[in-house]
């Protein structure tokens, strides 16, 4: 049967049919093959799908939704703007720390792409830099996105391996800023070299000022990580809240959405999260398969007949992972990857919650990456530009996102020290 399952995934999805098609039409075959009722695959996708903690991802969604209707992008890039835009390639480390701030009240790199993408590559080419690299820099700082809290991935990831939620948002805040880190470093050298300018000098009252107009949107995360840490709330609650935050800053405080306007939204985030849920639904029941057929000790075995050591078989995943997400995008590799490389992690006694971290910032890179990186795809459109241009400019940027796993990798603790420290 596993045989079965795995020729009609890599048929079709060779032949590009969707990811989601591609899972459920293989379990499908498997199913019709192996004479279990096809009312089992309904049954599963239902139970996937049917979980409280699982509920966080469509609060986040549409809070993302309504802070983006209520076009708060300026606020930021112009807080963004005066804390950093006199250094050396100041409007691409804008660009950066703006995906930073954005990350709070979205945790959506898409989102992060198409709200600040529209504003910054205009913006950035104006000022002298080249298309392609405006490109580059937009996509590769969108994936901070989904590893700062609230981030839809790491939910997913924490409910698919029965982790706990707030520990591993609080997980993905110091990896989140070392890549803001390193990209910033990458900009500045590359800016040096290509006479990049400066937006101007530095100012506090500008900052001041700045700060005032972006305190609304900023204090979404606190609000969201503060209620987390301190218990008043879990991180399914702090979707809601989230989503009551973003209502009324839009509607009241700054009255950029209009209840006429809400409907539509709605529709909007549900659509988002159906995609997801869906994806979901489907990789469980083709990673129930796989557990059917003793897949993940399989891999176990293997692993553990390759390597004794747990540093080296975290690499040997890395890579296989890097290599898996140039072809096929972050969240089905992570839904149908993670319950069988989880065991694998464990049997080395490397802490899931660590892994997690590393597994989603990981795929992440595969979005931005030829051939099939959807957020490369979706900047270069933005910037009316080839995907192939761009392309060469964000292989730096992949570098310097491989510099911060391998720290990851090396330093553990950076992930473990947080979560560690606050909820010990």
């Amino acid at each position: 049967m596993l045989i079965i399952l795995a020729s009609i995934f890599a048929v079709l999805l060779v032949l590009g049919l969707p990811i989601a098609f591609t899972m459920g039409i293989a379990c499908i075959g498997a199913v019709i093959y192996s004479g279990m009722p096809m009312n089992m695959m309904i049954t599963r996708m239902f139970s996937a799908a049917d979980s409280f903690s699982l509920m966080a991802v469509p609060f986040f969604i549409l809070a993302g939704e309504l802070m983006n209707e209520a076009d708060l992008t300026d606020r930021i890039l112009n807080f963004a703007r005066a804390l950093v835009g006199f250094l050396r390639g100041g409007l691409a480390i804008v660009n950066i720390l703006a995906s930073v701030l954005f990350a709070g009240l979205s945790g959506s790199a898409t989102a992060d792409t198409a709200a600040l993408g529209a504003l910054e590559i205009p913006m950035m080419v104006k000022d002298g830099y080249s298309k392609e690299f405006s490109v580059a820099v937009t996509v590769a700082s969108s994936t901070i996105g989904p590893i700062i809290p609230p981030s839809v991935m790491l939910v997913m990831y924490a409910v698919i391996a029965n982790v706990n939620i707030s520990k591993i948002l609080v997980a993905g805040l110091v990896p989140g800023i070392l890549m803001a880190f390193t990209m910033s470093i990458a900009v500045y050298f590359i800016s040096l070299k290509r006479g990049y300018g400066t937006d101007g000098s530095f100012s506090l009252k500008n900052v001041m000022n700045a700060a005032k107009e972006a305190i609304v949107p900023m204090l979404m995360p606190l609000i969201i990580m503060g209620g987390i840490l301190s218990g008043i709330f879990t991180a399914t609650e702090a979707g809601v809240v989230a989503v009551v935050y973003a209502f009324i800053v839009g509607i009241f405080v700054y009255k950029t959405i209009k209840l006429k306007d809400i409907p539509r939204i709605l529709v909007k985030g549900a659509a988002t999260t159906a995609v997801s849920l869906f994806i979901i639904a489907m990789a469980s029941i083709f990673s129930w398969f796989l557990a059917w057929e003793s897949f993940p000790e399989t891999v176990v075995r293997i692993m553990q007949g390759l390597t004794s050591n747990g540093t080296l078989a975290l690499c040997l995943v890395i890579l296989f992972l890097f290599v898996l997400g140039l072809f096929v995008e972050g969240i089905p590799v992570l839904i149908v990857f993670a319950p069988i490389l989880v065991p694998a992690m464990e049997a080395y006694g490397v802490d899931t919650m660590y892994f997690g971290v590393v597994l989603v910032l990981t795929v992440l890179v595969g979005s931005i990456t030829p051939p099939v990186g959807s957020l490369l795809y979706l900047g270069a459109s933005i910037a009316q530009t080839t995907v192939s241009k761009a392309g060469k400019e964000v292989w730096i940027f992949v570098a310097m996102i491989m510099v911060v796993i391998a720290l990851l990798v090396i330093f553990p603790q950076l992930i473990l020290f947080l979560p560690n420290l606050l909820y010990n």
